[in-house]
């Protein structure tokens, strides 16, 4: 599939934020972006990309991102099932990613798709962290959001959030990702260093887990946010751009 033929939804609600900078990732790009508003939304058919922003959607009540969830399921979780089960990408950041947890779409074990089993909780200090991170790109082979990305690859990518620490019921199920290869994003320093505690990892994620991807890699969600370093690449030229570049890339050879 050409460039110009790939359409992306940049899916909002009230309380989203950043939609606007990922939109313009993708045009900068090529591709065609559009701003879906939920209320709007009438189908997956037409698009190849489902994008959902960082922000506080429905004001992070109950939970972050548990609203925003709950209203994809009431309308097109069947849908939207069908269209990971594809192959098609789905990329949630900061906000976004939260809303996948919730969906049960990330971790993204084959065989529980769908099943809540994470959650995204407070940061370890109680409080909103904003600031640089500096992210260590642990697997090259799965993800379809960082194939362009070389492991071992370092990248500062600004985060901004409250509730990034990524919790799962046990131990085991933190060795089944790194066995996978869906441990996508590290917190790292700035010698690359990926046991680095606060502040270097904001939030006390447990093996400082900054991103992760679905055991079919189609999937992929980060708190940091990358399409607020489009343009800052580093000393091998990769930048949050490369996060784009990669999955405009996948979709241009799966599709």
């Amino acid at each position: 599939m050409d460039v110009n033929d790939i359409n992306v939804c940049v899916l909002r609600i009230e309380g989203t934020n950043n939609e606007q900078e990922i939109f313009e990732s993708f045009k900068r790009l090529g591709s065609n972006p559009s701003f879906v508003h939920l209320n709007e939304f009438s189908s997956l058919e037409d698009y190849q990309c489902l994008m959902i922003p960082g922000g506080f959607s429905s004001g992070d009540y109950v939970r972050a991102g548990a609203i925003f969830s709950s209203r994809i399921k009431s309308m097109f979780w069947d849908e939207l099932l069908q269209f990971v089960k594809d192959g098609y990408p789905v990329g949630g950041i900061c906000n976004g990613f939260q809303v996948l947890v919730e969906l049960g779409l990330l971790p993204g074990f084959s065989r529980n798709i769908g099943k809540v089993n994470a959650c995204l909780a407070q940061n370890d200090s109680a409080r909103f962290e904003c600031r640089h991170s500096v992210l260590k790109h642990i697997s090259s082979k799965k993800c379809a959001f960082t194939k362009l990305l070389p492991e071992g690859e370092k990248l500062v990518v600004p985060s901004a959030h409250a509730e990034g620490k990524l919790m799962l019921p046990d131990e085991k199920m933190y060795q089944r990702l790194e066995k996978n290869g869906q441990i996508v994003f590290k917190y790292c320093d700035q010698n690359g260093d990926i046991e680095a505690g606060y502040p270097w990892n904001p939030n006390g994620s447990p093996h400082n887990i900054a991103g992760i991807c679905s055991e079919k890699g189609n999937v992929f969600g980060m708190m940091p946010h990358p399409e607020r370093s489009f343009f800052s690449e580093n000393e091998n030229g990769h930048s949050g751009s490369t996060i784009f570049r990669s999955v405009i890339g996948y979709i241009g050879e799966r599709f």
